[in-house]
């Protein structure tokens, strides 16, 4: 179907509205339009039968339930009635437990929730229609106000429109692969367990029902050498993969007390973010067409849950159409200039998450449990907000960090060479050319970019989750000059963690990261602390240096 600019006359108020896609996205569309705009007649298509539920369990911050039960009560009433809820975060690595708390979380089997959201949009008047095949040409012709495409990741809907709406995506290199288990988890934890082959993670959750989501991550050259690249990824929906189940079963018996995993539709995948830059369009005769949930974007499930973000979708949808009755243009404008950065704010702050799994492997081999926990929880957030919702969590690292080193993190003196400098936050000083001094008041030592002991490198402005191979090798060509220590500067903050890590872990040499100046203009001297500490404690950087430096 083809898109027109032809000028069209909406009517006085959306009267029909048709939904692609019957999981929870297209159903609280539902569910909230019947409560925003009165009188309206919604219809849901669903291509899959109304027994067929793929996936295990859905997770829900207590923000998000407030949010949506500001607007029904279903998610709420469902999560008190068969969910399960945890404040505290588990990382289990090495015989250890590292735990943080103030993560308030619910989760509930996505059949339990999908079974709430179809009473509660038939009791608002919804008609859901099941194992339907259609799409935007067949409902146009119905004459429908307003299609709406909830039709998940693989959306059909987004395919037609493709190249009116901006579509990108973004694929993670860590392969992963859903299983359920009846091992019940407290709470959210994470698991980690090297075999003969490598490192492999696992995201568990209890979801009620008697079971827990059990996710498991590995890298692909793991995958490959424990042989569980065999199966047939274009196999039907409903064919699982026996043979990873059987091997992971084996590699996680002790951490599950030997319980069974549970498969539904599982088999090996890597992560797709998806981005698109408009999120509504028109038909050729007209008709509106706005995409929610994993049709239009996605997170990775170590921050979020598509979920969660299509029922918040859904919600705004219903309000900006409340807001504009007649006018669908002004609405859809609307939805989208609320939600999408919303959304892209989730999106951006995966990336971190998303290169954090890309490189478990290695830092599983390169810290200690205590350091390996805080490594993961900073990865997205600096020390002194974590220590807002568990403060006890922070004094055990630094406790640990003092036990090794009898000095507070920023107050360990660091050796370089010859010298020795006694803070890890440094002052910075720009000379002309590629040559900069970090020092600590009393002690300096230089940087230049191609010549010296202490060599200067400047991360790539890249939004992945990867170093990009060319900065990797022009960093491994500084590496093999033999420098007593590298500073790396420019970038962003991923991307100079990553070369910071890079020299770091693989070639156990010293790194200082200068802070970019556009940070700098709204940061406090506490700040800076914050921000030095938590590189510092977490093994991202030895030290941190600063473009300017307040007064203290």
């Amino acid at each position: 179907m083809e898109l027109t600019d032809n000028p069209y006359a909406p009517p006085p108020t959306l009267r029909r509205v048709a939904c692609i896609g019957g999981g929870p996205g297209g159903l609280f569309a539902a569910i909230a339009l019947a409560h925003s705009v009165p009188g309206i007649e919604i219809d849901v298509y669903e291509r899959n039968g109304e027994s067929d539920v793929f996936g295990f369990g859905v997770v829900f911050s207590d923000a998000t339930a407030d949010n949506i039960d500001a607007v029904d009560p279903v998610l709420r009433n469902a999560l008190r009635a068969d969910g399960r809820h945890w404040d505290t975060i588990e990382v289990h690595l090495k015989g250890a437990t590292v735990a943080a708390g103030g993560n308030g979380m619910s989760a509930i089997h996505r059949r339990v929730l999908l079974d709430a959201l179809r009473r509660r949009a038939t009791e608002l008047g919804a008609r859901l229609h099941f194992s339907v095949e259609t799409d935007v040409a067949a409902l146009d012709a119905r004459g429908y106000d307003l299609i709406v495409a909830a039709d998940g990741a693989n959306s059909t809907v987004r395919e037609q429109f493709s190249s009116a709406l901006g579509h990108r995506v973004d694929q993670a290199a860590v392969k992963f692969i859903w299983f359920g288990t009846t091992y019940r988890f407290r709470g959210l934890t994470f698991l980690h367990a090297r075999s003969e082959h490598g490192n492999f993670a696992v995201h568990g959750y209890p979801i009620g029902s008697g079971l827990s989501t059990f996710i498991v991550e590995a890298d692909e050259d793991t995958w490959r050498r424990a042989g569980l690249d065999g199966f047939d990824t274009t196999a039907p929906p409903g064919e699982s993969d026996e043979v990873t189940q059987r091997y992971l079963e084996r590699l996680f018996a002790d951490q599950i007390d030997g319980h069974p995993l549970v498969a539904n539709n599982s088999r090996w995948a890597n992560f797709r973010t998806r981005r698109t830059e408009n999120w509504y369009c028109r038909t050729a005769s007209g008709t509106p067409v706005v995409l929610i949930g994993d049709a239009v974007h996605t997170a990775h499930f170590s921050v979020g849950s598509g979920t969660k973000m299509a029922m918040e979708d859904a919600a705004v949808l219903a309000r900006t159409i409340a807001e504009h009755p007649a006018d669908p243009d002004e609405a859809l404008r609307r939805f989208q200039e609320i939600r999408r950065p919303q959304v892209a704010k989730i999106q951006d702050s995966s990336l971190p998450s998303l290169a954090w799994w890309d490189h478990f492997g290695e830092y599983y081999g390169a810290f200690e449990p205590w350091q390996f926990g805080f490594h993961f929880f900073t990865r997205a957030i600096s020390a002194e907000k974590i220590r807002i919702r568990d403060g006890a969590f922070v004094a055990s690292a630094e406790r640990a960090w003092q036990a090794k080193y009898a000095a507070a993190p920023l107050d360990t003196p660091l050796r370089i060479g010859a010298d020795t400098l006694r803070s890890r936050l440094l002052c910075l000083t720009r000379h002309s050319g590629d040559r900069v001094a970090v020092g600590d008041g009393a002690t300096t030592v230089d940087a230049h970019a191609c010549e010296g002991p202490i060599r200067l490198f400047t991360a790539p402005v890249d939004g992945t989750t990867s170093l990009p191979d060319a900065s990797r090798d022009d960093l491994d060509t500084v590496i093999a000059a033999g420098p007593k220590a590298v500073v790396v500067q420019g970038g962003t903050p991923l991307s100079r963690a990553l070369c910071a890590e890079h020299v770091r872990l693989r070639h156990g040499i010293p790194v200082i990261v200068i802070d970019t100046p556009a940070a700098v203009r709204v940061r406090r001297a506490t700040d800076e602390r914050d921000c030095a500490a938590t590189l510092v404690l977490s093994g991202r950087a030895d030290a941190v240096a600063f473009e300017t430096r307040e007064a203290r």
